[in-house]
C-alpha cells in the first residue's frame, strides 16, 4: 500500500476512483484497464424506468458494476459497507482517514458544494476518494477535477444520505487481499468477449439495438408538440451522454484505449487496431448527436428528428462492425 496519496484528474468518477485505489493498494491498473476488465462499456434505453421523469438512457453498465465486478473478475475482496444514518457513516470515514487509509464514496452530485451550481443535478451514484481530514472538512480526491479540494463533513454527509434512484445509504468501499499471480491475457479475452455478447444481445432496449430503438422514438417526436416536453427530452440525452460520468462518447474513448492497451497479451494486433478506431468513430459520432441535440433543443423551430436519430443509427453502425470483430478474439 501506498502511504502517500497523489489526485489525479480521470474522465470518468467510477473507474477513476477503482483505478487510484487498486493502485494505492498495490495493484497498478490503468482507467482504461478497469473499465475494459469489468466489461462496462453498454448501451440501455428503459422507456419504463423514469430519472428525473424522463426515461433512462445509459451508455455504460449501471452504477456500481465496476465496484462489483472487479471483485470478481480479479479476485479482490472489496469491502463495501452501507449506514443507517450520517452520524455512524461519519465516525467510521474519520477513523479510516485517521488510519491513513484511502476509501471511495458514492455520493450525490447535487449536494457536492465545489461542484459549480451549473453543474449540479439529481445524479447519486458519483463516486470520489475521501484521503484525510482538517477539522471538520474532509480532503477530497474527486476524479472530475483538476484539483484535490475539501469538503465540509455536514455538506458531504448530505450528499452521501441523497434520497431517490441509486440512493448511495452512505456507501464507502475500498479493496483488501489483492491476488499477485494474475493471468491477465485470459481475465483480458473473457472481458471483451462478454462485452461483445452484451452489445449485440438480441433485447431491443440494449446494446446495438438499443441505440436504434431510441432512434426510432426520436424520429417519432412530433415536432409540433409541447416545446418544452422536447426541450426536456433532448437535453436529457444530452444529459445521460455527456454529463453522467464522461459521457456516452467519452465512454467509447476509454474501451478503445483499453483495446489498444491489452495488445500486450498476446492479442491480434490488427483486430485490435480495427476496432478500436470504429469506437472512436463512434464516440465522435456521439458527440455530433449530442451537439444536434444541443442545437434544436435551443431552436425547437429547426428541429429535425430524422436527422438526429440517423446520427445514432451511424453510431451503432460502427459499434456492431467492432464488436461483431471482437467477437472473434481466440
Amino acid at each position: 500500500m501506498s502511504e502517500k496519496f497523489e489526485h489525479s484528474q480521470f474522465a470518468h468518477c467510477e473507474s477513476g476512483v477503482v483505478s487510484t485505489l487498486l493502485t494505492h493498494y498495490g495493484l497498478k491498473l490503468s482507467e482504461p484497464m478497469v473499465f475494459g476488465l469489468t466489461s462496462s462499456l453498454s448501451f440501455v434505453f428503459l422507456p419504463i424506468i423514469k430519472l428525473n421523469n424522463m426515461p433512462l438512457i445509459a451508455y455504460r453498465e449501471l452504477p456500481k458494476n465496476i465496484i462489483n465486478k472487479v471483485s470478481k473478475v480479479l479476485g479482490i475482496e472489496i469491502v463495501k459497507k452501507t449506514y443507517k444514518n450520517g452520524v455512524e457513516a461519519n465516525n467510521d470515514l474519520t477513523k479510516f482517514v485517521e488510519d491513513k487509509q484511502l476509501v471511495g464514496l458514492q455520493t450525490s452530485v447535487f449536494y457536492l458544494p465545489y461542484f459549480p451550481k451549473d453543474m449540479r443535478f439529481h445524479f447519486n451514484a458519483h463516486n470520489l476518494l475521501v484521503y484525510g481530514k482538517e477539522g471538520s472538512d474532509y480532503k477530497i480526491s474527486d476524479p472530475v477535477f483538476e484539483e484535490a479540494v475539501l469538503c465540509d463533513e455536514k455538506e458531504l454527509t448530505r450528499a452521501r444520505f441523497a434520497k431517490g434512484v441509486f440512493a448511495p445509504k452512505g456507501f464507502m468501499y475500498y479493496p483488501k487481499n489483492i491476488p499477485t499471480n494474475l493471468d491477465f491475457s485470459s481475465i483480458v479475452k473473457k472481458a471483451i468477449k462478454k462485452n461483445a455478447k452484451s452489445m449485440l444481445t438480441p433485447f431491443p432496449y440494449a446494446g446495438v439495438k438499443g441505440m436504434r430503438t431510441l432512434a426510432k422514438k426520436i424520429s417519432k417526436l412530433n415536432p409540433n408538440s409541447d416545446p418544452r416536453y422536447l426541450k426536456n427530452y433532448l437535453t436529457h440525452i444530452v444529459r445521460m451522454q455527456e454529463e453522467i460520468g464522461t459521457g456516452g462518447g467519452g465512454f467509447r474513448f476509454l474501451y478503445a484505449a483499453f483495446l489498444k492497451e491489452v495488445k500486450k497479451y498476446d492479442l491480434d494486433d490488427e483486430l485490435l487496431d480495427e476496432a478500436s478506431s470504429l469506437l472512436v468513430k463512434s464516440g465522435n459520432t456521439l458527440r455530433e448527436f449530442a451537439l444536434l441535440c444541443v442545437e434544436s433543443s435551443k431552436k425547437i423551430d429547426k428541429f429535425d428528428a430524422n436527422k438526429i436519430a440517423e446520427k445514432l443509427v451511424e453510431a451503432s453502425k460502427y459499434e456492431e462492425e467492432a464488436f461483431k470483430l471482437l467477437k472473434k478474439i481466440q
